[in-house]
């Protein structure tokens, strides 16, 4: 996979090393010359000088021949930028971007061509919920500018759907159950699979669909 990063701060430079060290093909753009100097030499990929923000920068840097655009600068307004320019210019498959500050999470959706926003406070949010929230529904991470999101609930003890088959669980079709964590291995979910009191469910489900989901899984 051909990923390209947009800003080497520090959240960008550990994308990248994590990336190329699992085999992927990594460009990361640029804006502070001297920097990109500087960090040149410690991790073997490709560097480019160069603002993210403008349309021939991006073009020079083949930005049509990648799978996915990083947009990690710690500018909103830049993150938001590079992201139109990646999917409606160069109509880059999956566009992920950062989101600095929470108050701007509304903005990046799939008007700004952002496919999968993350912001930093909402995730630590969602993970404390998650690490102590029995019987209730807790959204992780959000795709397609919010029309759908990747949910977890732990089951309760009083879940109607303890006991009962995937296949006979009712889940709507703009729903899906994805994995199940059960004592602490992971569950391909099947039809036949019989959900357990404690069981950790994860869900990818529409926003439409999210009240139902709820509503077989906690029960209210």
């Amino acid at each position: 996979m051909k990923v390209a990063i947009a800003g080497a701060g520090s959240v960008g430079t550990a994308i990248a090393a994590d990336l190329f060290a699992n085999g992927h093909e990594v460009l990361v753009l640029e804006q502070d010359p001297d920097l990109v100097e500087r960090l040149r030499p410690t991790l073997a990929i490709t560097w480019i000088a160069a603002d993210a923000c403008e349309v021939s920068s991006l073009d020079a840097a083949g930005l049509a021949t990648v799978d996915v655009v990083v947009a990690t600068t710690g500018d909103d307004e830049d993150n938001l930028v590079i992201s139109l320019l990646a999917k409606q210019e160069f109509a880059v498959p999956r566009v992920v971007a950062r989101v600095n500050h929470p108050k701007n999470q509304w903005l990046f959706n799939e008007s700004w061509g952002v496919d999968v926003s993350v912001s930093t406070p909402q995730l630590l949010t969602a993970l404390v919920e998650e690490a102590v929230s029995v019987g209730s529904l807790v959204r992780l991470l959000q795709f397609e500018g919010g029309s759908s999101h990747l949910v977890e609930v732990t089951l309760a003890p009083e879940s109607p759907a303890v006991g009962t088959a995937l296949s006979a669980l009712g889940i709507p079709r703009e729903a899906a159950i994805v994995a199940i964590v059960r004592d602490g291995r992971l569950v391909v979910p099947r039809s036949e699979t019989v959900l357990q009191n404690g069981d950790e469910v994860l869900v990818l489900v529409t926003q439409d669909a999210e009240p139902e989901v709820r509503k077989g899984l906690v029960g209210a």
